[in-house]
């Protein structure tokens, strides 16, 4: 989901920059060369960011914005994608892109959204129009490389680099390694570290070294078949250096093995402390990577454990999400009965030393925000 206030500072700025590019109208018949052209250039840039091609925006009368809602021309989603799979690239890598709306004052206007890829150098295998095939086309400052011209060495480099992740931290790259679940391996005889087998020094593992602050219960696994607590840590390592490390647990008696999910709450009092808390994991984040890479996907059992774990967390597709979520629930939490009504009373086990009813008040309040959120994003998606 496109930030709008972003394209708003974006448009304030009254000038182009690496990652954006305004436009009046869509592009004319006749004009699809330009545009896959501003695609690969804007695929190609090199801040590493998402890019935007602004559809609305008159540069020519001081970057006013321009209602594009009856232009004849205009493009989805799914026009973009069916252009861009007719054009053959070289290794067959495409840029990723999706047309979002965005409302600016009473105009509308449409955002190609280029989504920033480590695929890069995207480049033709065979000429479209006036796009060469071998030609690298770059984004450098608010300027494309010529059409009839392919970009420096040094940005090709650069773009090659990223592909490769020789322009990354150690962290950054381990967090893309671990996409690649099919390289990587266990260490011989110690099934509990694996090594990306194209770089031993990257590793993950798993410590069973529990301490008194990992034994307890907590609600989010309560209704696994079996509930008992198992935790321990999950460690990233560039050879002996540890990167990134995080609790984990073992799920339903060692069927699932997954990060612990991260704790929030939301107040709804000016004097702080939590009036409900919650379990969640943002997609975009390191934490979802790892939990990605430890589901057995071909497991029926693990995948059975991971759906009554989702039952009782909240996953956000980003960090933006979850803090515009918080605001929503701030001003609405009180339909909840609304949402209870849909609602069964979880079961939980009477466990010695804990409170049956803080479980259930926590369980209740967390499928209620599930349900507030399906609805948050149905709003926001009109």
């Amino acid at each position: 989901m496109i930030n709008r206030e972003e394209i708003l500072k974006l448009i304030c700025l009254k000038q182009e920059g690496p990652y954006w590019d305004f436009k009046r109208q869509w592009y004319e018949d006749g004009h699809e060369g330009d545009m896959l052209l501003d695609i690969i250039c804007m695929a190609n840039n090199l801040v590493n960011h998402d890019a935007y091609i602004i559809i609305g925006v008159d540069e020519e009368h001081d970057y006013a914005p321009y209602d594009i809602s009856k232009d004849s021309k205009k493009r989805n989603t799914q026009n973009m994608v069916d252009f861009l799979r007719t054009k053959e690239f070289a290794g067959d890598y495409r840029p990723v892109v999706t047309v979002e709306n965005v409302e600016i004052a009473e105009y509308s206007l449409d955002i190609i959204v280029v989504h920033n890829s480590m695929n890069t150098p995207y480049y033709l295998k065979r000429r479209f129009k006036d796009a060469h095939q071998n030609n690298i086309y770059v984004r450098v400052q608010d300027t494309n490389t010529p059409k009839n011209e392919s970009a420096d060495i040094r940005y090709v480099e650069q773009l090659w680099k990223k592909r490769f992740g020789l322009n990354l931290s150690p962290l950054q790259r381990i967090r893309g390694l671990l996409t690649n679940k099919n390289d990587w391996e266990d260490i011989p005889g110690n099934d509990e570290v694996k090594y990306y087998r194209y770089a031993p020094e990257y590793t993950i593992g798993w410590s069973f070294e529990d301490s008194e602050f990992r034994t307890g219960y907590e609600y989010y696994f309560l209704n696994q078949t079996d509930n008992t607590p198992h935790w321990g840590t999950i460690q990233l390592k560039y050879f002996q250096t540890v990167l990134y490390e995080i609790s984990g647990n073992i799920l339903d008696g060692g069927r699932h093995l997954s990060p612990a999910p991260n704790v929030s709450g939301i107040s709804f009092s000016q004097y702080g402390g939590w009036d409900i808390s919650y379990r969640y994991w943002e997609k975009d984040s390191l934490d979802y990577n790892i939990h990605s890479f430890y589901l057995d996907e071909c497991s029926s059992e693990a995948l059975w454990s991971e759906r009554r774990l989702l039952e009782n967390i909240l996953v956000f597709e980003n960090k933006e999400e979850h803090k515009l979520f918080k605001y929503y629930v701030e001003s609405h939490w009180c339909e909840k009965e609304i949402y209870l009504k849909e609602i069964m009373e979880p079961y939980v086990p009477d466990l010695p030393g804990y409170s049956v009813n803080h479980f259930k008040t926590t369980i209740m309040n967390v499928r209620i925000l599930q349900k507030m959120l399906e609805t948050f994003r149905s709003e926001n998606a009109r």
